[in-house]
């Protein structure tokens, strides 16, 4: 299945959600690694850019071999956001998306992310003017609706259409939810059923089978993966695989995982500086190393470390209590 956006054809219909504090660069390359079709960038904020913020331009870099990728931006102000969608138009991106979505308190506040969906006038001036300002596709991500009574997605999707954007990606969770709850997969259906630009659905994929049930349910053009390829983004290779052969592969072994830990920390080095690096690693550690033994042990010391000299100590030490461990299993079997 692949995904075409405007003029750029995407090889599959994998995408990695754009997720703050998580899709940076080093993560992005992982998933890419292993099989995600399309990548989202962390969203970026318009303002930021228009004032060169310092902290925005490490947001903004793109490497060859990720793409094809979607740069996220979020703000309210239509003229600020074209006129940085401009300004940012030469830079290593293949799409430009709109944030709609976002729930956290400080964005929504200032009318930014699922504030947004509030507004459908706003929402269609945004996506016009952006479309107008550049000519790589645009689109735009949204929720169900603002509060657990609203439920406008398919309004508000018919107003992306209509504004000029190539596609719509649907959080199947109102802004109230935020992250909890059941996603509501029948509103991506009806999203779906209502627009003819590409749908792609967001919300509760945490394998192979709910990628499944969610195409089979839906009828989406695309699965955008969030939270259930954190620490995992073997995620993408399962349901490739799945959707090819009808395989449904193993979760990885624990020596997997550390490696896959190590080679992450090595390029969160490359990219922030071990300081930083090697503190942005203490919660992917956690989410590598969730449901594999003694991990809750490990969550905590792994807090503690500041140098990737001590990181490769505490995976090596780690390693060893898994293999006891097993040992233990297999003599207790045999």
């Amino acid at each position: 299945m692949s995904l075409q956006i405007g003029n750029i054809n995407v090889k599959g219909n994998l995408i990695l959600a754009p997720m703050a504090g998580v899709t940076d660069l080093p993560f992005r390359l992982l998933c890419k690694e292993k099989g995600a079709d399309l990548i989202y960038t962390e969203m970026v904020s318009a303002k930021g850019i228009m004032y060169n913020n310092k902290n925005t331009e490490s947001l903004l870099v793109v490497k060859e071999e990720e793409r094809p990728v979607s740069l996220q931006l979020f703000g309210s102000d239509p003229v600020i956001l074209s006129e940085t969608a401009k300004k940012i138009e030469h830079l290593n991106f293949d799409i430009l998306d709109i944030n709609m979505g976002c729930p956290v308190p400080k964005i929504v506040n200032n009318g930014e992310g699922s504030a947004l969906l509030n507004n459908p006038k706003l929402v269609s001036e945004i996506v016009s003017r952006v479309v107008k300002a550049i000519k790589k596709p645009v689109t735009v991500k949204i929720r169900k609706g603002f509060t657990n009574q609203d439920d406008n997605a398919v309004d508000i999707a018919k107003v992306i259409e209509a504004s000029g954007a190539s596609l719509v990606a649907v959080h199947a969770r109102t802004r109230e939810q935020y992250y909890s709850g059941k996603a509501d997969w029948d509103v991506i259906r009806r999203v779906k059923e209502a627009v003819s630009i590409p749908v792609v659905g967001n919300g509760d994929i945490f394998s192979a089978l709910d990628a499944k049930d969610m195409i089979d349910t839906t009828g989406c053009d695309g699965i955008m993966i969030g939270r259930g390829v954190r620490g995992n983004p073997w995620l993408f290779e399962q349901i490739k695989k799945y959707q090819e052969t009808g395989i449904i592969l193993e979760k990885p072994t624990i020596e997997e995982v550390v490696q896959m830990i190590l080679r992450h920390a090595i390029l969160q080095i490359e990219f922030k500086g071990e300081y930083i690096g090697i503190r942005e690693m203490r919660k992917h550690v956690a989410w590598y190393t969730t449901g594999y033994p003694k991990s809750s042990k490990l969550r905590n010391r792994v807090n503690e470390i500041d140098t990737m000299e001590q990181l490769e100590i505490l995976m090596k030490e780690y390693l060893e209590v898994c293999y006891e461990i097993s040992n233990d299993l297999t003599h207790d079997h045999s």
